[in-house]
């Protein structure tokens, strides 16, 4: 006999829902957390093949089972045959993910509950898009969380609608307020993929708002030293002098795939990139967030530990390469395990 099928199961359906999706939705009454995970292109939740963003949320979801907190997570693009390669190396999907994110978190949110979003890589950008969409738009009451709501949503968003028109959308569906408590993400990119293909496929990602918004609480980006690829160039936040209590963008040394924890099942640089998981998951329990006790000795670190490299798997594929531009905004530092390993 089929199971009902309910409102979140059609928001799937329409999106194409695929099994690299991993969710815990049970609440308790009161207050609740709802964490929004999603990683980056090709990554996977097998055990030793986690990134940071894996384990993070393999690590809530334990942290949910005692506390009022509920884990959405989405895997990036997979690449399970060449029928994808044009997918993968393109980036394509990303505004399909952060519809998906958005209906979720619209069927679970209760006015008054704290909203915490994270990703790496094309991930962050999306999460990063999804809090300018909740900033810009709103989000959904969830007796309007509808299929065809989050699909007006998402144009009103696309299309940039003018502000009166924004006004009475989120008159009638939305909420007058929804803070986001916090933004952690790992090596914000915007597109991985080939600049010979960019140049055949139409750019229609301008719309994307990933400007950290007034709604947002805190913002943690850890950032790549070592990364060399032009493809790779980091989408900072912007900020002023005055923002420097609020967001926090560190350096890490290694590449992106070492501060995002894409290691290919390398264990021997785990250690490396355990560094800027355990930053953001202390930046994260500051913030008030719950972790199971003796978190940090799941993760032990070590700044000498090697790098993955920049030539590894589908990194060879990307020679146009370049120094990345740092320590250019106030909210930018080195980290202090960068100084350790010099």
């Amino acid at each position: 006999m089929l199971g009902r099928v309910t409102p979140l199961k059609r928001l799937f359906g329409l999106f194409r829902f695929l099994p690299r999706r991993k969710s815990n939705a049970a609440r308790e009454p009161g207050q609740a957390t709802h964490v929004i995970i999603l990683d980056g292109t090709m990554s996977s939740l097998a055990q030793g093949y986690e990134t940071n963003a894996g384990l993070t949320y393999k690590l809530l979801r334990e942290a949910g089972q005692k506390s009022n907190l509920t884990v959405y997570y989405e895997a990036g693009i997979q690449w399970r045959g060449w029928r994808d390669t044009l997918a993968v190396v393109s980036g394509h999907g990303i505004d399909d993910q952060i519809a998906r994110a958005y209906g979720v978190l619209a069927s679970r949110y209760r006015p008054g509950d704290l909203i915490v979003l994270m990703g790496y890589s094309r991930g962050a950008y999306a999460v990063r898009s999804l809090s300018g969409m909740i900033g810009r738009v709103g989000l959904l009451r969830r007796q309007q969380a509808t299929t065809r709501a989050v699909r007006q949503a998402f144009r009103h968003y696309q299309r940039q609608s003018a502000p009166e028109v924004l006004a009475r959308f989120r008159a009638r569906f939305c909420y007058d307020a929804t803070p986001v408590a916090a933004v952690g993400v790992w090596d914000t990119v915007r597109a991985l993929g080939l600049p010979v293909i960019w140049r055949f496929i139409e750019n229609n990602q301008d719309f994307h708002d990933h400007h950290l918004g007034d709604h947002v609480g805190r913002g943690f980006h850890a950032l790549a030293l070592d990364e060399r690829r032009r493809a790779y160039v980091p989408v900072l936040w912007n900020t002023d002098a005055d923002d420097a209590a609020w967001v926090d963008q560190v350096w890490f040394r290694g590449t992106h795939a070492d501060v995002g924890g894409h290691l290919d099942g390398k264990s021997q640089v785990r250690p490396l990139s355990n560094i800027p998981l355990v930053w953001m998951l202390d930046r994260l329990s500051q913030a008030g967030m719950a972790l199971p006790d003796g978190w940090r000795d799941r993760f032990p670190t070590d700044p000498d530990a090697p790098s993955v490299g920049q030539w590894h798997g589908w990194a060879r594929l990307f020679l146009w390469r370049v120094p990345r531009r740092r320590l250019t905004d106030p909210s930018e530092r080195m980290h202090e395990t960068v100084r350790q390993s010099a």
